[in-house]
């Protein structure tokens, strides 16, 4: 599984179709051109994974989840639910309709890497959140200043 880094500002086609940033493209391994794109559960936004995370992220949550308790097979099928997408042979990702809604049709978009996966923001939306996003350096500390280095120990 790669570790995608990156932020990439794009444009979306009449078609619904995005090319994938020539420096994100890079950090893929493999040659496989296939991505899950599903709607985030935490924003209004899409994610964006490589076939492969997918496939794992799906495998780990079903080793974790109980398929016989109904919040879990809740859970299940809301974080599975997405679309396959292939690239094309111009490095273009089609974003399915249904899904264009989420980022409320924008031609204008954002996309970012959080390692796992990429998630795609419209831009005026991705904007906003960045202008609210205060007080992280105390959440940091907060939560991660505590954490010792393994290789210091």
């Amino acid at each position: 599984m790669s570790l995608l880094i990156g932020i990439e500002n794009f444009k979306l086609d009449s078609n619904g179709r995005f090319k994938l940033p020539i420096a994100i493209k890079k950090q893929l391994e493999g040659d496989d051109c296939r991505f899950v794109i599903r709607p985030s559960i935490y924003a209004n936004c899409l994610e964006l994974w490589t076939y492969a995370s997918f496939e794992a992220e799906i495998a780990q949550l079903q080793k974790e989840l109980n398929p016989y308790s109904i919040e879990d097979r809740k859970m299940l099928r809301v974080l599975s639910a997405g679309n396959i997408v292939e690239m094309d042979t111009n490095d273009r990702i089609v974003i399915p309709a249904e899904q264009r809604d989420v980022i409320k049709r924008s031609k204008e978009l954002v996309l970012l890497s959080t390692g796992k996966f990429m998630e795609i923001w419209d831009r005026d939306t991705y904007a906003r959140m960045n202008n609210e996003a205060t007080g992280y350096a105390e959440k940091v500390d907060e939560r991660l200043g505590r954490i010792s280095n393994a290789a210091e120990s």
